[in-house]
């Protein structure tokens, strides 16, 4: 994924505004409303500082994308700010910096999104700028081909890096009839043969007003936020193509072995998850945390790392996507080891599956979970793209406040409940990439 440049001298003069809000600001006032022209947004205002930051997330992303151009949805939002309306690159950045305004285009499978970083007195002007560039972007052909080759670079890194090539057998095993089972940023192939043409065509089917998010922290007030989203958005395409359909996770438990050189295997190990509306999801959620995301605290930590000495680092974390939900993970050992290593995981999993947890690693799980969770609010940009995520997957602004107390209800019953009814050692598919000693493909 293609990402906006790194903040210049100029752009940086607001640096300090952007991590300016407390911890915790978890305890925040979370207006919602309807612009004039229709666009629903959420707001806090926060006037101590003049500084506005603006979040929109795009729903739809590189998935909307056809097949035979890959990679299109990457490499246009990567060139938005390339050269729009009558600037090429040039004369964009240098009104951009003029205007001490930071922008960020990203693209990803689900979606694509904008952000702003503006100060008071420029907002306008920098919201206009913000406009051109989605709305009349030039796709400059020289603009594109300096971009495509920072994209082909990247492909070309990650078809000799073994994490990658771990992710890319693992999701295209996974979902071989769904974009989740190729790589948003295209093939060598793809990305050499888009035209600006391409571009424009996905700009228009996932820069649409159909499905939007909105989240704006700052200096503003909502009488004039709306009319300012009206004019960046309101000529925005009205609607957008259908999502692509859901992907149940159902990959068959196994052993992939990709061959490759390099001193260390890693590998990719998963199984299916509960969807993010689920009654199990804080029960999965917190079990997960005992299992393999609390860090050095975590059962597997302690049993391949600590214990064994058979890798530096393993984890695992409940991913869900807008189209399917997996419970993944990795690890990385030697290859005379990582045989043992998956062994190991896949031991662990049955011992949690059967045995569940205790109510100490429970009790110790709820109070990471419930004190790390204000600390996210640590900054009005970081705010403005919680209120866009959270409207995105269709939380309530009252889930800001409601959320410690729904890991606080679970129970040590709830999750050993999950445990049994979610753990499956005999599902776990790993995908492991390197010289692995005495371990084979399964299939």
């Amino acid at each position: 994924m293609m990402r906006a440049p790194a903040l210049t001298f100029v752009a940086a003069t607001f640096a300090a505004l952007v991590s300016f809000v407390a911890p915790a600001r978890a305890e925040i006032e979370i207006q919602t409303h309807t612009s004039p022209g229709g666009i629903e947004f959420w707001l806090v205002e926060e006037h101590s500082l003049p500084f506005l930051a603006l979040d929109i997330i795009f729903k739809g992303g590189a998935n909307l994308e056809p097949a035979e151009i890959r990679g299109a949805t990457n490499l246009m939002m990567a060139t938005l700010e390339e050269g729009s309306g009558d600037m090429d690159a040039r004369a964009f950045q240098a009104a951009r910096e003029g205007l001490a305004a930071d922008f960020g285009y990203d693209a990803y499978d689900d979606s694509v999104s904008v952000s702003a970083r503006v100060l008071t007195e420029n907002r306008d002007e920098a919201l206009a700028l913000l406009r051109q560039s989605i709305l009349e972007p030039t796709f400059d052909q020289v603009a594109v081909d300096r971009v495509r080759g920072q994209v082909l670079a990247g492909i070309a890194s990650d078809a000799v890096r073994p994490n990658s090539i771990a992710g890319e057998t693992f999701w295209s095993m996974a979902y071989p009839d769904h974009p989740y089972g190729s790589d948003m940023d295209g093939t060598v192939e793809t990305v050499n043969a888009l035209t600006p043409e391409d571009l424009e065509q996905v700009r228009q089917a996932v820069l649409t007003r159909e499905r939007i998010a909105v989240g704006a922290v700052g200096d503003i007030t909502a009488d004039e936020l709306g009319p300012l989203l009206d004019d960046l958005l309101g000529d925005l395409p009205e609607e957008a193509p259908e999502l692509t359909p859901e992907a149940p996770y159902d990959l068959a438990g196994g052993v992939t072995v990709v061959p490759f050189e390099t001193p260390q295997s890693v590998a990719i190990f998963a199984q299916a998850a509960p969807e993010r509306d689920s009654d199990d999801f804080f029960a999965v959620y917190v079990l997960n945390h005992i299992l393999g995301g609390g860090g050095f605290e975590s059962r597997l930590m302690d049993e391949v790392r600590e214990k064994r000495g058979l890798t530096y680092g393993i984890g695992t974390s409940i991913v869900n996507r807008d189209q399917t939900d997996l419970w993944i993970g990795s690890v990385a050992s030697g290859n005379a080891t990582i045989a043992e290593a998956v062994e190991v995981t896949r031991g662990v999993w049955a011992e949690v599956a059967q045995n569940g947890v205790t109510q100490e690693e429970l009790d110790a799980a709820k109070t990471y979970i419930t004190g790390e969770y204000p600390l996210r609010f640590d900054g009005n940009g970081t705010i403005a793209g919680i209120l866009a995520g959270m409207q995105y997957i269709g939380l309530g602004p009252e889930y800001v406040t409601e959320r410690n107390g729904f890991v606080e209800a679970v129970t040590l019953e709830d999750v050993n409940r999950a445990a049994r009814e979610w753990m499956d050692p005999d599902a776990l598919r790993f995908v492991v990439v390197g010289q692995p000693e005495g371990l084979e493909s399964t299939d």
